[in-house]
């Protein structure tokens, strides 16, 4: 699809979300050259929905954001250095069914491992299970892309678990990591009511993960310690504590009862029945009245684990010019990631809105 011609001055999708992304790269100390070179990578994986004026509404209704903007970036903290800056799209947005979706996100994929010279050998093996003729589901294929100085990415691509039906997902992660070596992986996860992803590093990564993602709706608040399966991982209290600051609840027989937890579960090694890395997601954004709100929370959580929230104060700013008042879901999720080796890492997923702001709640 191409853009339309619109009313005068308005921006397209990809002058919007490049526009972001290069002021982002600045919060994110990534020099000009790498932030321009960023924003070319993003508007070229979009495709030709970079070129649709934001005068019309969004072609498709992706799953990736409240507002169907097919483009979420984040900031992952850490107590030594600047956050890192990643950039998660669906590539083949606008497209017109979902079985060309994942097509165009192939694509994309394989063009960037041409580019940066890295295997795809461990997504070629998944390609007919989790990108099958009909697919099922409110995804296919992801791409987030976490910016580096050199202006070579990291990439990781996301996959849809419940492709071959939501009553086949577990079916369908037992066999994808079969697949690809993990054979023990499956039984080192938690129950859940489903699996939203499965995700794999792709490129230059120092031990490259696959991660799979359980659903959590409805969660008592007591229950948020238990997630993580992880040998000496983050301690039932750390857990609680960062999902009840998150939320904005208090009392362990409280439910999380708005938008799910997910909670991710790493593997790097292959023999092992037990994931090296933790991370929960709360979905902040529907325990929030507002963006202020979610903004405190996050600024507090920072803190208390020795990270300097300066870096979120001068994101949001360059990201929309509304105050954090008026809506909610600028900040739609905050993330306490654990990996075997690192220090702890506290994320947040920061909504384009380049489409629509949500208005705040009473």
């Amino acid at each position: 699809m191409t853009g339309t011609p619109g009313r005068p001055g308005v921006p397209t999708l990809g002058e919007f979300t490049a526009g972001q992304l290069r002021r982002l790269c600045e919060v994110a100390h990534l020099d000009p050259e790498d932030a321009r070179t960023y924003a070319d990578v993003l508007t070229r994986a979009l495709g030709p929905e970079a070129g649709r004026r934001l005068d019309l509404p969004p072609s498709g209704r992706t799953f990736l954001s409240d507002d169907h903007t097919p483009v979420e970036y984040s900031l992952s903290f850490r107590p030594d250095g600047p956050p890192d800056l990643r950039v998660l799209l669906e590539p083949g947005c606008g497209t017109a069914t979902l079985e060309e979706n994942g097509r165009a996100g192939l694509d994309v994929i394989h063009a960037m491992s041409r580019q940066w010279g890295f295997s795809t050998t461990c997504l070629d093996k998944l390609e007919d299970l989790l990108l099958p003729p009909s697919p099922h589901g409110p995804l296919a294929l992801w791409c987030a892309l976490e910016l580096r100085p050199g202006g070579v990415p990291r990439v990781k691509v996301y996959l849809n678990p419940a492709a071959n039906g939501a009553d086949r997902a577990e079916e369908t992660v037992r066999e994808a990591l079969d697949r690809i070596g993990h054979h023990r992986a499956f039984e080192g996860l938690p129950r859940g009511d489903g699996y939203p992803f499965l995700a794999l590093d792709l490129g230059d990564w120092k031990q490259p993960r696959v991660k799979v993602y359980v659903r959590h709706p409805g969660l008592p608040a007591a229950a948020v310690g238990e997630l993580s399966r992880m040998p000496a991982g983050p301690t039932a209290a750390v857990l609680r504590d960062f999902a009840a600051t998150a939320a904005g609840t208090t009392g362990t027989d409280t439910r999380l009862a708005g938008l799910p937890v997910l909670s991710c579960h790493a593997f790097t090694d292959p023999a092992a029945d037990r994931p090296s890395g933790f991370t929960l997601h709360v979905p902040v954004r529907d325990y929030a009245r507002h963006d202020g709100e979610a903004l405190e929370r996050a600024v507090a959580l920072l803190a208390g684990h020795g990270m300097d929230p300066a870096p979120l104060l001068r994101a949001l700013p360059s990201l929309t010019g509304r105050r954090p008042q008026d809506g909610v879901g600028l900040i739609a999720y905050l993330a306490l990631a654990h990996q075997r080796g690192c220090p702890p890492r506290l994320t947040a997923y920061l909504s384009s809105e380049a489409y629509t702001v949500r208005p705040p709640t009473g």
